[in-house]
C-alpha cells in the first residue's frame, strides 16, 4: 500500500479549504483516508495553515510521500528540514 500526504478538498465553491491527510494513493481525491494530518485555509488572510508536526514527521518516517503542493507546504513550516536531518 503506498502512503500519500495530501490535500482534501472542502468548502464552497470559490471558497476552498483543504484537509492534509494521509491516504492510500489508489483512493480518490476526496474519498478514504488514514489520518487527518492538518488543515489549509488559503483564502483566509494570511493563508492559514495548521499542520501537527507530530504527525506529519510519523507519516514521513513510515514511507508516506507528500505530493508536491502539501511538499511546499510542509518545507514552509520547516517540517521538511526536519525530516531530512532526521533521517542523516
Amino acid at each position: 500500500m503506498a502512503v500519500k500526504l495530501r490535500l482534501q478538498r472542502f468548502g464552497a465553491n470559490k471558497r476552498p479549504y483543504y484537509r492534509v491527510v494521509a491516504t492510500d494513493s489508489r483512493n480518490p481525491r476526496d474519498g478514504r483516508f488514514i489520518e487527518v494530518v492538518g488543515t489549509y485555509h488559503p483564502i483566509e488572510k494570511n493563508d492559514v495553515l495548521k499542520i501537527d508536526e507530530e504527525k506529519a514527521l510519523k507519516w514521513l518516517n513510515n514511507g508516506a510521500q507528500p505530493t508536491d503542493t502539501v511538499k511546499s507546504l510542509l518545507s514552509k513550516l520547516g517540517i521538511i528540514e526536519k525530516f531530512t536531518k532526521q533521517t542523516k
